[in-house]
């Protein structure tokens, strides 16, 4: 009973731990930061005076209010400096949060860049350079890291597992982490990646 109870334990630990591993791929909104695509491509287009390159990221149903938008930002930036760096920020909060629930995701304001998560950072490289090579080997080596490290605490502990009670609780604490860790995996590549964190 006390086994099953400490399993149990471990097995929620692990899982909070191993949430707060993977979520950060899904729960920094690379669309909320101010180095995003969304924010990127919107300088641009205020620069430019064109929000065609903007449409992609709003449903259709969202388009009259982002050329509302656009359109009083567009006037309000002849007024001063200070206004322009105004209005653009409203832009920018107008567009992304719009996206952001075009894409049923919560909205908490617009991120500095920094928040963006490394893989992501990663992924946009790939993208404008052509190759995703640099990324599959990152998350690759990660990964790998990951399994041999848990691995080999329980195989460790799988050597002295019937030695004592303690000794056997250390291994099925370490067989947990190690099953639940690969387990977590396989249903990520199984399932596929969430955009953020919708779910």
């Amino acid at each position: 009973m006390k086994t099953s109870k400490i399993i149990s334990t471990l097995a929620i630990m692990f899982f909070l731990f191993t949430a707060s591993l993977i979520k950060p791929l899904y729960s920094y909104a690379h669309c909320d930061t101010l180095d995003g695509p969304v924010v990127a491509e919107a300088r641009q287009a205020l620069a430019k005076g064109d929000i065609m390159p903007l449409l992609k990221w709003v449903s259709a149903d969202d388009e009259k209010m982002i050329h509302t938008a656009f359109q009083k930002t567009l006037e309000v930036r002849k007024l001063s400096d200070q206004s322009r760096e105004l209005g653009d920020m409203y832009f920018f909060e107008t567009l992304v949060r719009i996206h952001r629930a075009s894409e049923g995701a919560p909205y908490t304001g617009l991120k500095p860049g920094s928040a963006v998560d490394p893989a992501v950072a990663l992924a946009d490289k790939a993208l404008d350079s052509g190759s995703v090579d640099k990324l599959v080997d990152v998350l690759s080596d990660a990964m790998a890291k990951g399994i041999r490290e848990y691995f080999e605490r329980a195989l460790e502990a799988k050597k002295n597992a019937d030695k004592s009670v303690i000794d056997g609780r250390k291994y099925v604490e370490s067989y947990v982490m190690f099953t639940h860790y690969v387990e977590g995996l396989h249903g990520i590549i199984k399932g596929g990646a969430k955009h953020h964190d919708h779910e």
